[in-house]
Formats: structure tokens, sequence, C-alpha cells
């Protein structure tokens, strides 16, 4: 019963956040002079109209995925990664220069190496934060910020320098097409990241749930004196390893998206995902599971932005507003206590007090 009590209080905040976005957009749009009922139908039409919308739904949905599966993980260990925008930067400029300039690969090889790639770079990214972290107390917030604008600006290099197109001139900083052999295929006119992403949350909850290092690593987030003290939980470990696999999960976004969607890496596409992440992995309550319908939330948002603005001249720019409420909603430590003043803050949840870590 008490599991029952605690599933429901911690499904309702996401539910009350939700609500109070969608009620205070639709103040917004009538104080504006629009009818609140035509932009969110044609918002839904939009987001899941026909089989063309659901695809650009699931195709907006697949990198808030890997980046809020990034963000749970770390969340779990009491981590805060914010630096898993320049991981997934560097992730996907790494696959699609192994895609477009590695030509001497055969096909499926090819495709291992993008991937591969774009892997390593998110995890060695995450690995210098976590190190950072771990034996230098360096908060990783900080050093995260930080390393954001190193990716940044170490891209907008790579694209106007060894890596750039040189058909394009020197008009366009991006890097080129990468090959057809290492495009990922949509499966069924649905892109296949977002089932790859899918496998990986299911995995990762099952990881989470049922290792032994799964259990350290919550272990760590619900209280790091006390998991060493009790359990004999190596910190400087678990922090450097929950920061690598974090990374590793952006980056392999990073790359899905270079090679699955755009095809190339081009500065400036996709700005805002990996602080997109946050809200999704605060959404879903920092449960792998909840991931994916939050971000089909968020991807559908995105994807019917477009036909909301033609239906009712209502402008982009509302989604954006309402993904900062629910961010503002779901973050909100005071609201939580307000509503559910007998919640214990670590059950079912991020810790919305004393921390960023998770209980299960």
């Amino acid at each position: 019963m008490h599991r029952m009590i605690s599933l429901t209080i911690s499904l309702s905040i996401p539910a009350l956040s939700l609500f109070l976005s969608f009620a205070g957009a639709a103040l917004l749009i009538t104080l504006s002079g629009q009818d609140p009922m035509l932009a969110f139908s044609g918002l839904f039409q939009g987001a899941v109209g026909d089989l063309e919308a659901v695809s650009r739904t699931l195709e907006k949905a697949t990198p808030l995925i890997w980046n809020g599966l990034a963000l749970t993980l770390a969340f779990k260990a009491g981590l805060f990664n914010i630096g898993v925008q320049g991981q997934f930067l560097l992730g996907a400029i790494s696959a699609a220069a192994i895609g477009a300039l590695a030509c001497n690969l055969p096909g499926p090889l090819h495709l291992a190496a993008a991937i591969v790639g774009g892997v390593l770079a998110g995890a060695i990214y995450g690995m210098l934060q976590g190190a950072l972290k771990a034996y230098r107390g360096a908060h990783e917030v900080i050093t995260g910020i930080m390393f954001n604008y190193i990716a940044i600006n170490l891209t907008d290099y790579l694209t106007k320098g060894p890596f750039m197109d040189r058909e394009a001139g020197n008009l366009i900083p991006r890097t080129p097409m990468v090959v057809d052999a290492c495009r990922i295929p949509d499966m069924v006119s649905f892109p296949s990241g977002f089932f790859i992403a899918t496998l990986f949350s299911v995995g990762l909850f099952f990881f989470m749930e049922l290792t032994v290092k799964g259990f350290e690593i919550r272990a760590v987030g619900e209280g790091a004196p006390a998991a060493r003290s009790a359990a004999g939980i190596r910190i400087p470990f678990i922090t450097i390893l929950v920061m690598i696999l974090s990374g590793a999960l952006a980056g392999i976004g990073g790359a899905m998206e270079s090679l699955g969607v755009t095809g190339r890496f081009q500065p400036g596409f996709n700005p805002g995902l990996g602080f997109e992440g946050i809200t999704i992995a605060l959404l879903a309550r920092a449960n792998p599971m909840g991931v994916i319908p939050a971000s089909l939330l968020l991807g559908g948002m995105k994807a019917g932005a477009g036909a909301m603005q033609f239906a009712s001249d209502v402008p982009t720019e509302m989604i954006d507003m309402m993904v900062s409420m629910i961010l503002l909603c779901v973050a909100a430590e005071k609201l939580t206590a307000f509503l559910f003043p007998f919640r214990n803050p670590r059950q079912n949840g991020l810790s919305l007090s004393g921390g960023w870590g998770a209980g299960r």
C-alpha cells in the first residue's frame, strides 16, 4: 500500500506540472486574442496527426531520450551532469567525422566505428569531469558548464578547419555528409534511433535495479558517507564510472543524430538539447522507464510547434515557455512540500533538497 501511494505521488507531480503548463499557455494565448483550443488542436495534429507527424515526433524524442538517460544515471549517483551538452556535441562531431572521412573501411565496420567513436568521445569527456570531481573536489556543475563551452568552441573550430566540408567552400562551417554505408536507416518509416534508445532505457532500468553496480550507484546517490562506511563502496570509482557511462549515453545520442537524422554535423544544430535532458530527467523522476514518455511528450510538443503556429498564429516560442513551466514545476521544492508535506523527498524520485540524489 505504501509503495502504491508513493508511486501515485511521484506520478502526480509530472501530471500537475503538465496541467499547469497547458493552463498557463491557454491563458496567454487567450490574452493575445487567439483561440487556445485551435492552437492545441494544431499542436496535436502536428505531433500525432498522421504517420509523418508521428515519425517527426519520434525523431525529436530520440536525442531527448539519450540525454535524459545520461542525466538520470548521473542523478541516481547524486551527480548533476550539466556537461551532457558538450558530451553530446563531441559524440555527434566524432561520429560525423568518422562517417564522412574514414572511407577505407567496409560498410558495417565503418558504421560501427562511427558509433564507437561517438561513444568514446562522450565517455572520455565525461571521465575528465568525473576525475576532477573525484580527485580534486571540483563541482561537476561548474566543470560541466566550462566543458560545454570548450566543446562548443572546439566543434566550431573543427567544422571551420580539419573537418570542414570543402565542397561548400568557406561559407558554411560543417562536416561533409557521411557516406551511405554509415547512415542509420529508418525502421518502417520511423527512426531506428528511437527504438534503440528505448531498449537502452529498459536496459538501464534493469541495470540499476538488479545489478550490484546499480545498487552501489544508488547507494552513493542516497548518501556517499553512509555508502562508504556501511558498504565499503569506493566513492571516487563510482563517481568516475557514472560520469563515463553518462557521457557515453550522451555520445551515443550525438552519434545517432549525426548518422541517422542530419547526416552530418553542423554547429548550432539542436541547441540546448543537453539542458532539455535535465527537464526530461526531472519529469521522469529519475526513472529510466519514465524517460521514454517524458521524451515523447516534449518531442511531440516540438514536432507540433510549426503546425500550431500555422493553425492559430501562435508563435513556436510558446512551446519553449511551456517546457520552461514544466521544468519550473517539477523542480519546485516548495511546491512539492506544500502539496505533499508527508512525502520523503528521497523516495521514488529526485531529492529536491540536500542534493540531486535519487532514490529507488
